[in-house]
């Protein structure tokens, strides 16, 4: 029994990466110098691309964007850090046994809020957030302009991209779509990150010494063991009390409703 718990184990464990089929890193950047100047964006980056490249980009955005030259170095040391960070968990076992985590959508670009909840396979590996991102908006309709250059990342001024639409409508939803493929991205590297700690925490336990199988654990509370959240019997349709809850929203708000909703959004910030 201990020789098939061990190579049980084994089978169940990885080496670190997101899952999903691109490895790529979801970056966020926040900055605020010291004269009051803000700069927030999110992308993916490439982690097998080479460091030179932080530096090039960080230039290149800094110029399309027309921000003051000393975001540069803002930008260049925040990207190098979550890299790190990244990079400090590669070759680290993470546990990949069977279990599913809830993905939250809760996004407003401009006028627009969307709000969604799905359950993601952590055990897949050729998954895409992108083409999930493409199905989702083209399902839903999403297509405003706006949102769509304010959730593409730095690589040109939003006039432009305003005038690239305005010839070319079919571009609203696939510029679209790298704000829910981030979120997606951000979540399932978050949960990357806390499976690493749980394989840790199975290899030194007692009994992980003891070749024991291993139990999936729940990771930060949200990892779900299928069996136990559809259990042998049980129907994949589900329950119409759940109906609501993984009811996609998207809603056009007014400008009276951004407005208030900024204002709490920056009380909360403080």
């Amino acid at each position: 029994m201990k020789g098939q718990a061990s190579g049980y184990w084994r089978s169940s464990a990885v080496k670190f990466r997101i899952p999903t089929a691109q490895n790529l890193v979801p970056i966020r950047l926040d900055i605020e110098l010291d004269d009051g100047h803000k700069f927030k964006d999110t992308f993916t980056w490439n982690p097998s691309d080479p460091d030179s490249e932080i530096v090039v980009f960080a230039k290149r955005t800094v110029k399309d964007l027309k921000l003051p030259p000393a975001f540069v170095t803002h930008i260049a040391s925040s990207i190098q850090s979550q890299l790190a960070e990244f990079r400090s968990f590669e070759g680290q076992d993470m546990y990949a046994g069977e279990k599913i985590v809830p993905i939250k959508l809760d996004l407003r670009v401009n006028n627009i809020l969307i709000k969604d909840q799905f359950l993601w396979d952590m055990n897949n590996f050729e998954s895409d957030p992108e083409e999930f991102a493409k199905t989702f908006c083209k399902d839903l309709g999403i297509q405003d302009p706006e949102v769509a250059v304010s959730s593409y990342s730095g690589l040109c001024t939003s006039a432009y991209l305003v005038s690239i639409l305005s010839f070319y409508p079919k571009l609203k939803n696939v510029l679209f779509q790298p704000a829910i493929a981030f979120s997606i991205r951000e979540q399932l590297y978050e949960t990357a990150i806390q499976s690493v700690a749980s394989a840790r925490e199975s290899r030194i336990s007692k009994k992980g010494r003891r070749g024991t199988e291993h139990t999936p654990t729940r990771v930060s509370g949200v990892a779900l063991d299928l069996v136990k959240l559809f259990g042998h019997k049980s129907s994949v349709v589900r329950k119409r009390k759940e109906w609501d809850i993984y009811e996609p929203i998207v809603d056009l708000l007014s400008n009276e409703e951004v407005d208030a909703l900024e204002a709490r959004e920056e009380r909360n910030a403080r």
